[in-house]
């Protein structure tokens, strides 16, 4: 990403949305139209169900356009499980924006041909929930390409303790991966779980279909919180980096080695950093409230 795709300027406004999550379809508490109630009632945009396409479930997508309106839409997504990475799990991988007859399995489909195919149908991929089933890097660098990876998901952080995977990502950026981020809950509504209104995305774009939603996510045109609101972030150059967000007690700028930069105190609507001697292929800012919620950009790389 260059700092060219930071949402914030982009035109049109930010729409709240849930990009992982279950229904009866699969292993979720929920039927579809209650699933899609409850996140429309709360407040939320949009959302893609993306039920798990596995035998026990028919590899079945849950097709969701008739729960669609001029104020809240959803996106046709799916949990595809193909292959295997290191640790012997099936891949998991998210593909929000697919058609509903998409091709879900093909015999011998490898996490990397699913990831191919699912792209070339239009869909944003994200690799989901590293820290929770142990993805290595050598597992990620085995798909073709990927635009996101989840550096949060609400189901590993309640039933695991597993829920925050930016470690995963910063080692991939290390790497030379220009890989985005997404927050999740990853919603199965279960008496197992407390997985709801945990994570999410705010994406910027110029109306609420479902088009213009995922140009956006594709774009990077999006930021992930568990609570904080990030309202601006401008870079002047290599010079200076400028934030707005909501009340926060501590805003930092990450990069590449254990340093960063961070202002901390109460209620903090924003800050100015000076970038002049920090030496990062990239960046990403993290604002942290006085709940524990954090809002992050994507990593924006720089020249």
């Amino acid at each position: 990403m260059t700092p060219s795709t930071l949402p914030f300027a982009q035109p049109g406004r930010f729409y709240r949305g849930n990009l992982h999550g279950h229904s009866t379809n699969s292993d979720g508490a929920w039927r579809p139209a209650e699933y899609c109630r409850q996140y429309r009632q709360n407040g939320y945009d949009f959302v893609a169900l993306t039920d798990h396409c596995t035998e026990d479930h028919g590899f079945d997508i849950s097709d969701t356009r008739e729960y669609r309106d001029d104020d809240f839409t959803t996106l046709i997504g799916a949990e595809l499980h193909p292959g295997q990475i290191e640790s012997g799990s099936p891949w998991h991988l998210l593909a929000v924006g697919i058609p509903p007859d998409f091709e879900t399995r093909r015999e011998g489909d490898t996490g990397a041909s699913v990831a191919r195919r699912a792209m070339a149908a239009g869909a944003f991929v994200a690799a989901t929930h590293p820290n929770w089933y142990a993805f290595t890097v050598a597992d990620f660098e085995t798909l073709d390409a990927a635009h996101a990876v989840e550096c949060y998901n609400g189901a590993a952080d309640s039933a695991s303790d597993r829920g925050y995977s930016w470690h995963y990502i910063d080692l991939l950026l290390h790497r030379g991966h220009r890989v985005a981020a997404i927050a999740v809950d990853d919603v199965h509504a279960s008496g197992e779980y407390s997985d709801f209104m945990r994570g999410w995305v705010y994406v910027k774009a110029e109306s609420l279909a479902p088009a213009a939603l995922l140009r956006a996510l594709k774009a990077g045109h999006y930021y992930s919180s568990t609570g904080a609101q990030l309202h601006n972030v401008e870079l002047h150059g290599r010079a200076k980096l400028v934030v707005e967000c909501s009340p926060a007690r501590q805003i930092l700028v990450t990069g590449e080695g254990a340093g960063a930069l961070r202002v901390s105190g109460e209620g903090l609507r924003g800050a100015e950093f000076d970038l002049s001697e920090v030496e990062s292929r990239w960046l990403r800012v993290t604002a942290r409230d006085e709940a524990g919620g954090r809002a992050w950009t994507n990593p924006v790389w720089l020249g």
